[in-house]
């Protein structure tokens, strides 16, 4: 299985924005970060996002590019704050390739606990609009694959 987490594009300050929904800046970086993720033709079961507007916007752009059986879809649990110990035990069970739209701290601690079983691992440095794609393997152990975040594919 691979699990392809991503931060959202940037977003406007929520003074100027309340919903705060991405900046041209964030939308483009998303779109050049998809633009990389169609050249590996993706196929996963779903696209989650934690049903804020950046991460919902950013699920959108990529959902065009990436193959999904169940297309983009709004979870609970996947707010910056939320525990991770919830999905990362469905993770021990799910076993088709998935993308997870969402916020930091909560995809770091996700990929921490996943990897090394603590959440203060802290062993990926997210960047607004890039993925970390862990595999686990046959015997349940994660590994991160890949990272691309979007000043790399200046």
């Amino acid at each position: 299985m691979r699990l392809y987490l991503v931060q959202h594009g940037e977003a406007k300050p929520a003074d100027v924005d309340p919903t705060r929904s991405l900046t041209d800046k964030g939308l483009e970086d998303v779109r050049k970060v998809a633009a990389f993720l169609k050249s590996r033709r993706l196929a996963v079961e779903a696209v989650w996002h934690s049903g804020k507007t950046r991460a919902a916007e950013t699920a959108e752009v990529l959902s065009q590019v990436i193959s999904s059986n169940q297309g983009v879809l709004q979870r609970e649990g996947l707010a910056p704050n939320d525990p991770v110990a919830t999905v990362a035990e469905y993770l021990t069970t799910f076993t088709d390739d998935l993308v997870i739209v969402g916020h930091l701290p909560y995809l770091g601690k996700l990929v921490s606990v996943l990897v090394t079983g603590s959440e203060a691992a802290n062993i990926a440095s997210f960047q607004m609009g890039g993925v970390v794609c862990l595999e686990r393997d046959e015997a349940g152990a994660w590994r991160v694959r890949w990272m691309v975040t979007p000043d790399l594919l200046d």
